[in-house]
């Protein structure tokens, strides 16, 4: 395989994952009548899995800085394991539930201007919270993915080029997952 054929390999798949999650987001595409009881526990198993990952993370990064590849390597294929478990819950998750919205406390779907009020700025907080982790989580991915290659090859300054940029948005979208949830979850009604 050729650097070549992998950038398109990686331009596809990033690409494809972000019109999946685009497309859920417009919710275009019809719910099941019966939404399945285990589509609750998602997001928390998702802030579960995104907090494993930052740990993850931050071990790899002592390993590297130990010299240990090999269990750098280990780590992060972990990680990325992980993260793409997530992918497909998050994926999941966005297709067969409603989408709740923060500080509206009576689940009806509209924040009256009681629950903007009961919300107060750190709404504001959530949502740039929310918005850099979207954004990032979007950009990441062709990132992540080219570093995995160059990891995986020995390619180690190419790797390192990438893991410059790679890693911090990384762990900013693992960790920043993990919060988003905490402060969206008084609002899921199930």
């Amino acid at each position: 395989m050729t650097d070549k054929f992998i950038f398109r390999f990686v331009a596809g798949v990033s690409v494809f994952v972000f019109l999946v999650v685009f497309i859920l987001s417009l919710k275009i595409i019809p719910r099941p009548a019966v939404i399945p009881s285990f589509t609750f526990m998602l997001p928390k198993l998702n802030a579960i899995i995104n907090g494993t990952c930052s740990v993850l993370l931050l071990i790899s990064l002592y390993f590297i800085t130990h010299g240990n590849v090999t269990w750098h390597k280990r780590i992060n294929i972990a990680a990325f394991c992980l993260s793409s478990i997530f992918l497909v819950s998050y994926i999941l998750y966005h297709y067969l539930s409603l989408e709740a919205h923060y500080g509206d406390l009576d689940g009806d779907g509209k924040l009256s201007a009681a629950e903007i009020a009961a919300a107060g700025s750190l709404r504001y907080v959530y949502y740039v919270i929310l918005i850099t982790h979207i954004i990032l989580a979007a950009g990441v991915l062709p990132l992540i993915l080219l570093s995995f290659y160059h990891g995986l090859k020995m390619q180690v300054e190419k790797h390192k080029k990438l893991v410059r940029w790679a890693f911090p948005i990384w762990l900013y979208v693992t960790v920043t997952g993990v919060i988003v949830y905490l402060m969206i979850s008084p609002y899921y009604f199930y």
